[in-house]
Parts: C-alpha cells; sequence; structure tokens
C-alpha cells in the first residue's frame, strides 16, 4: 500500500486566479453602493496595477452614508428611469491606473461580477483582454453582444471560484494574527 504524503495547511496556496480573486474580493468591501458591491483587479506579470471597486464618483456623497443613491427610492436599482449614481468597480479600477500613468495594455482584470457591457468595453478599450470574474451577469441579448466580443478575439472571459478551503484559510488569516511565531492557526 502506498503512502500518501498529508498535506499541510502551511502547503495550500491559493492559485494566482485566487489570490486575485481574493484581493478583488477584499476590495469589494471598501465599495459603497447599496446594490452591488463589487471589486476589480487589474493584474500583469502577476504584479496588481490598479484596484477598483464601486461606489459613487469622488467627491460625490456615498450611498452608505446617506442611506440612498436618490431621495426617496428604497433602492438603487427601484427607479426604472434614474441610472444607478456608482461608477463601476472595472472603471474605477481604469482610472486608478490612468490617474497614476499606469498603463493596463496587456493586463488581465479580476471582477467579483461579470462586467457590463459599457465595462466590458471599456476593459477592452483599455488593451485588457482577459477578464476573470466570480459571477454571471450578462443574459439575452446583452450576452449576445459579450460574445461577439469574444468571437471576433477582443476578449477572453473565464469564471472562476475559490475553493472552500483556500476561502476558510484566507477568513482564518483575515481573523486571527498571522505573524506570530509558532502559530498553528493556519
Amino acid at each position: 500500500m502506498e503512502n500518501k504524503p498529508q498535506v499541510s495547511q502551511l502547503d495550500l496556496r491559493p492559485t494566482w486566479d485566487e489570490y486575485f480573486l481574493m484581493l478583488a474580493k477584499l476590495a469589494a468591501t471598501r465599495s459603497s453602493c447599496l446594490a452591488f458591491p463589487v471589486g476589480a483587479v487589474i493584474v500583469k506579470n502577476k504584479q496588481v496595477l490598479a484596484t477598483g471597486y464601486n461606489g459613487a464618483p469622488a467627491g460625490s456623497p456615498h450611498c452608505t452614508t446617506q442611506g440612498y443613491c436618490y431621495p426617496g427610492l428604497s433602492s438603487c436599482d427601484a427607479s426604472t428611469t434614474l441610472p444607478s449614481r456608482a461608477v463601476h468597480a472595472e472603471a474605477n479600477a481604469i482610472a486608478q491606473a490612468a490617474k497614476h500613468g499606469i498603463s493596463t495594455e496587456g493586463a488581465c482584470i479580476y471582477v467579483t461580477l461579470e462586467p457590463c457591457l459599457s465595462c466590458l468595453k471599456l476593459v477592452i478599450s483599455a488593451g485588457i483582454h482577459e477578464i476573470y470574474y466570480e459571477t454571471s451577469f450578462n443574459s439575452g441579448e446583452k450576452a449576445l453582444v459579450r460574445d461577439s466580443f469574444i468571437a471576433e478575439g477582443l476578449v477572453t472571459l473565464k469564471q472562476i471560484h475559490l475553493s472552500e478551503t483556500i476561502a476558510q484559510k484566507a477568513a482564518s488569516f483575515l481573523l486571527n494574527p498571522t505573524s506570530i511565531p509558532g502559530n498553528k492557526n493556519f
């Protein structure tokens, strides 16, 4: 009988995709949008170039601060005529890179929610051709437009998920001190 080596918690490193998705999920915790907390991370050569999350434009009151997107609405998406005030996470990440003179040409982006068509077009125009996302968003005619961009070779999209083991390890790291000699919690 062959003995298989035991895999310790220390050997369980996230894949690069899991690592960057977790960073995007962490960025989403900064979201000031009441409807969709979304995070994004732009990456090139395994290095983070910029992060973004959705929320009101810089200098405008946050929806989380005032408790609404627009006065009188029960939620940000309750109106069929008023658009959300939020700048999307992907747009904020691209704007952050531009603000600091960082080229996104040839980079990829990790997002917690599949980009809407406007953000998809912005991502493509910013020279980002690989999108990794956690949750699907586009359907119907929107999916047809998305799929046409894929067929034209402008972009690839890949849905990814965190393994439960990696998510539990990350939660342990977030909840417990990690830089203590002899700490066996991870």
